[in-house]
């Protein structure tokens, strides 16, 4: 889809910028390629830049609740300074590098619910920056992520739904400004005993971090937080027992041998090689708690200036 929005600033006569992307989709840590078309105006015009940025719907936690909206995560300049004359249009060919950490829109070709992410275009002129072009991105899942979340399938966790959270995990190296959460209804053997399981990913070049949150049932009005983390690099998520690891851990967690507020265990956090995650024999240790910070006055305004409808729901086609 080709988003095209005539240069308010300009008037009527100014230039267009359409961007047709060469395929509307990738993995993390690739590219998107394509080319930025520019339409020329009535006139000459001095182009001060062209950019694109990958954006996203986040979940933004304050003290006054929670706000949606959109935030920018990745910007590239494709073109700097040059003279667009009149009624001659302009090519630029770009390749766009995708953050590791970048969330998954599909999983299997088929969109996960309550995910938007969009490669936007910026045409700066005479110090006036018009958003005119916007053109939706599916995300695939990595290998190693997809293993993981095959095992979910296999283990007979069943989908409920994805979004983005502004904020840091606890003890975990982030690049971006927030993190995505899987969220899974429990196989029907633990239901009753946990609500709901989240799986995140964070992503490098060289290994995968899965982090677990448990809504677990404790007592007949409340429930606690179970939280584990795992590092492993890509290949050799490739060949753990990730179904057998997530069934020993949701019988630890539903029989109570998990004490505390969450721990953390496996790959890379103590130095030594392990042969699986053994998240089911994780003792009770450090909380790997979610850190969402000073997420509401931090953020900048243009953060929850935009909800999701309006960046895909408003542009002409």
């Amino acid at each position: 889809m080709v988003f095209k929005k005539m240069m308010g600033a300009l008037g009527v006569g100014g230039p267009k910028v359409d961007t047709v992307l060469a395929v509307p989709s990738c993995r993390p840590g690739e590219s998107l390629s394509g080319e930025v078309r520019i339409t020329a105006a009535d006139y000459d015009v001095d182009i001060q830049r062209v950019t694109l940025s990958l954006v996203t719907n986040v979940e933004v936690e304050h003290e006054g609740g929670e706000s949606s909206g959109a935030i920018e995560f990745h910007r590239v300049d494709v073109s700097g300074p040059f003279q667009l004359g009149a009624k001659a249009d302009r090519l630029i060919p770009f390749r766009l590098p995708v953050p590791w950490e970048t969330p998954i829109t599909e999983v299997y070709g088929q969109p996960l619910h309550g995910m938007v992410l969009g490669v936007r275009t910026e045409l700066a002129v005479a110090k006036a920056v018009d958003k005119g072009d916007l053109d939706p991105v599916s995300i695939a899942p990595l290998p190693s992520q997809e293993r993981v979340l095959r095992a979910f399938e296999q283990v007979g966790f069943v989908f409920k739904g994805a979004d983005v959270e502004y904020g840091h995990i606890h003890g975990v190296a982030q690049q971006l400004p927030f993190y995505q959460e899987i969220e899974f209804y429990p196989p029907s053997a633990y239901a009753g005993r946990i609500n709901e399981v989240e799986l995140t990913f964070v992503a490098d070049p060289g290994a995968l971090t899965v982090v677990l949150e448990a809504d677990k049932r404790s007592g007949l009005f409340g429930s606690t937080d179970q939280i584990f983390r795992v590092q492993v690099p890509h290949g050799e998520a490739m060949a753990v027992n990730w179904e057998a690891d997530l069934t020993a851990w949701l019988d630890a967690l539903a029989a109570g041998r998990l004490g505390g507020h969450g721990g953390h265990g496996g790959y890379g956090h103590h130095g030594g090689h392990h042969h699986g995650p053994g998240w089911g024999g994780v003792a009770a240790g450090a909380a790997a708690g979610v850190a969402v910070g000073m997420a509401g006055e931090m953020i900048a305004e243009e953060v929850v200036e935009e909800v999701a409808e309006s960046i895909f729901g408003d542009e002409e086609d």
